[in-house]
């Protein structure tokens, strides 16, 4: 039989990497609860009207890269390319507007694009996801960016360099699409295809564009910050201070824009020069989307989250994978049946009290067991054989010290408790 393999660009996840994706979610959890969001999990597939209007239809993700199909009753569902829109339908339909003034979500879980293969960016791949709906000020949108900037120090991931910026909303942002579009419609024809493309749909969106042409032409460009009106500019001005006197380092980029339709506003951008990233060293990046609920058919209710890029993030941890798991605290070499069923009920009590702890359940030699022991990197290791059972006691082995503590197998426990601290 032929062997088969995983489809192209969804890739499995296996031990040890998984310990370093455990440890970016455990500190994901215990930073967002500080900070008041609960987790949400939304579907995986949602009817495809949602990410047409809500991501944009002249976004790329919706032109060129959704995963969409038809289901048995004709009905057009798509694999979610991200998760704000989905955690926006979700958001109206259970009517949180009515149930509390300020709703703060998050969310982890697969999204799907069919877009080029890169360093840390597949087909399926991993976002971990904030938003907060309800509050219009600027001090939040600061408190967010505070949020990520905590978060990427904790995960000890540097440097890191935030960039931020005011993309505008409404009739400043009338203006300058309009300036844009005169400006870059003299270069169209230097302009790569996508790009001539998103003069028509999206001119923004050419600002975000990494072919090199196309960034020499954008370089020229008007800057949006020249086309805010005073509530943007006095908004944007106000995030900065807040940044400032939270002691967030940042950096204002006139030309940044998201891939997205839906942001207003406040938009922002961590990138780093870890993780060997190449030019796509963006790893998370969100902003201001007030209009969204809105024009969803919900509310109008002012909004701002972003999602956390999970594969690059993880490439851009410090140390290797494997010191990420929880080091083995024990390893049990068990010598005959009666040593297993032994060895098994050990481990079971020393487990409960929150110790971690191998046996060998297998028949093989004490010399292939102790092997194993020092590679999994057992701190201590215990042999159990017919002596052992007799007498009740045996003897703890520092496996790094190459020390031994004799110990009376009735206070297994806190003996071992009092090495390991």
């Amino acid at each position: 039989m032929e062997t088969t393999s995983s489809v192209r660009g969804m890739n499995d996840l296996l031990p040890p990497e998984s310990a370093k994706w455990a440890h970016l979610e455990r500190v994901c959890r215990e930073l967002f609860a500080r900070f008041g969001y609960d987790e949400v999990r939304p579907p995986v597939v949602e009817h495809t009207e949602l990410f047409v209007r809500g991501v944009g239809e002249g976004s790329d993700i919706v032109h060129k890269e959704m995963y969409t199909f038809r289901d048995r009753s004709d009905r057009s569902l798509t694999l979610r390319p991200e998760l704000t829109a989905g955690l926006a339908r979700a958001y109206i339909e259970h009517s949180m507007s009515a149930k509390e003034a300020v709703t703060r979500w998050w969310s982890l879980g697969p999204v799907f694009r069919y877009e080029a293969i890169n360093t840390g960016r597949y087909r399926q791949f991993y976002q971990i996801d904030c938003e907060a709906y309800g509050v219009g000020e600027p001090t939040l949108d600061a408190e967010v960016i505070a949020m990520l900037h905590a978060l990427y120090t904790a995960l000890r991931v540097e440097p890191i360099t935030i960039l931020v910026n005011n993309v505008g909303r409404g009739e400043d942002r009338g203006r300058y699409r309009e300036a844009l579009i005169a400006y870059l419609t003299p270069h169209a024809d230097g302009l790569c295809g996508d790009c001539k493309r998103r003069l028509v749909t999206n001119p923004l969106r050419v600002l975000d564009c990494k072919v090199e042409t196309c960034k020499a032409i954008v370089a020229g460009a008007p800057s949006v910050l020249d086309f805010l009106g005073p509530a943007a500019s006095e908004h944007f001005a106000a995030v900065q201070a807040t940044l400032t006197e939270l002691g967030v380092p940042f950096t204002v980029a006139p030309r940044l824009v998201r891939g997205l339709d839906y942001y207003t506003g406040t938009v922002f951008e961590f990138t780093t020069t870890a993780g060997n990233l190449g030019s796509q060293s963006t790893i998370v990046a969100g902003g201001r989307y007030d209009d969204m609920i809105g024009e969803l058919g919900g509310p109008a209710t002012p909004a701002i989250g972003f999602g956390i890029g999970v594969e690059r993030t993880v490439l851009c941890m410090p140390g290797d994978a494997a010191t990420y798991a929880p080091p083995v605290g024990l390893f049990i070499a068990a010598h005959g049946a009666a040593a297993r069923r032994r060895a098994t009920a050990l481990a079971h009590t020393l487990r409960q009290a929150g110790i971690v702890v191998e046996v060998e359940h297998r028949e093989v030699g004490m010399k292939a067991q102790f092997r194993r022991a020092d590679k999994l990197g057992a701190r201590l290791s215990l042999a159990l054989g017919e002596s052992e059972l007799a007498s009740g006691e045996g003897k703890l082995k520092d496996m790094a010290a190459r020390a031994e503590h004799p110990v009376v197998l009735s206070d297994l426990l806190a003996t071992i408790q009092r090495l390991l601290a």
